[in-house]
């Protein structure tokens, strides 16, 4: 990315000048880079800010195209906030929606998707893999179900992109959403994959760029960094994962050892391989990440950052607010050891010991009291 922060500044709509089409040239191999690395063309690529826009654009774009021929929508009560806000702001326009639920593993059934297609169905939005619990979703299955009804199929792959194999053909979507600083690119760059012929309304309208989908002047070094961190995972992708898992079984094996009253949030297998989302019982998970001071975890999407309230996810699969209260959502990535993991696990049982410790306490009665 460096040279394209330091010393190339051509627009690559301004192909004019040797500049321009330079930056043309690197915006292009980076596009081919992506669909790559989903089973996709190039030309069914479209650069954006990252998978929120992408996600934007892929659920009001696809129901402003898709007005005339019906107005309902069908997601998951799952989804990331992007995908469910868009959902309840094209309510806000005529639409009606439908989140299906899901089961205890935040498994949805492709059964309660078909059950929802009512007549008027525009288009199905299933995330591949969710970004709290990490359960793969069935959206083969669901894709397979909509080209059966003819209905447009988005697929929030985020989470799973240059972590598990994802193939749009395989999936059979129409639409697919990624991000950038997922799989080790750089923040504020993500691509919505649009399959050919398929019409939508863009978000922004201006220059024209990205074929009228996405208009604004492309972020090149952004994009170049994408492409670049896509290449990487195609060649790492099958490594990455063998390892990351045996390194995410330690994690789980550890803390289930050395602290007891442990819940595993989602499946024990048919998850990303570097997701762990536990719940601790007796102990707040705001309380504990924030007296951790050498492992960096959260208690959910940083998305959502900031919110009081219990996770939705886990809310949706059943977890009682103490128990969404008391997750953690460990990732375990590329750069990690088998030494980072017993650290881990060592300083997280020493904070759930304390924290149990203090608040099973028993205070003494205020002053002038029995």
């Amino acid at each position: 990315m460096i040279p394209y922060l330091s010393e190339r500044f051509g627009n690559p709509s301004s192909l004019t000048h040797t500049e321009g089409r330079e930056a043309r040239e690197a915006v292009e191999a980076a596009r081919e880079s992506v669909a790559r690395l989903i089973g996709a063309e190039s030309s069914e690529i479209v650069f954006t800010s990252c998978a929120t826009e992408s996600n934007n654009l892929a659920v009001k774009g696809s129901a402003w195209a898709l007005r005339e021929q019906g107005s309902r929508l069908v997601t998951t009560a799952v989804e990331h906030k992007s995908v469910l806000e868009s959902c309840r702001w094209m309510a806000m326009e005529g639409f009606a929606t439908s989140e299906v639920a899901v089961d205890g593993e935040g498994r949805v059934d492709p059964d309660g998707i078909a059950a929802a297609l009512g007549e008027g169905t525009v288009l199905v939005s299933v995330m591949h893999a969710n970004s709290e619990v990490g359960t793969i979703q069935p959206v083969e299955r669901v894709g397979a179900l909509c080209r059966e009804r003819g209905v447009r199929f988005h697929v929030d792959a985020a989470q799973s992109v240059g972590r598990i194999p994802v193939d749009v053909a395989a999936i059979g979507c129409d639409l697919l959403s990624l991000s950038g600083h997922k799989i080790y690119g750089p923040k504020g760059i993500g691509a919505l994959f649009v399959r050919r012929r398929l019409r939508i309304v863009p978000l922004l309208s201006g220059g024209g760029q990205e074929k009228g989908r996405r208009s604004g002047t492309l972020d090149v070094a952004g994009i170049v960094g994408l492409g670049t961190a896509c290449r990487l995972a195609s060649e790492r992708l099958a490594a990455d994962a063998a390892r990351i898992l045996a390194l995410r079984e330690r994690l789980h094996a550890g803390l289930v050892r050395e602290v007891p009253g442990i819940l595993l949030n989602g499946p024990l297998a048919g998850r990303l391989p570097g997701n762990l989302n536990v719940s601790f019982e007796d102990v707040d998970g705001q309380a504990l990440i924030q007296d951790l001071e050498d492992v960096s975890v959260s208690s959910g999407s940083a998305c959502a950052a900031g919110s009081t309230d219990p996770s939705y996810v886990l809310i949706a699969m059943g977890r009682t607010p103490e128990q969404a209260y008391g997750s953690v959502r460990f990732g375990v990535g590329r750069g990690n050891t088998e030494a980072d993991i017993d650290t881990a696990v060592g300083a997280i049982t020493r904070s759930a010991r304390r924290l149990r410790a203090l608040s099973t306490r028993v205070l003494p009665p205020p002053p002038g009291q029995a």
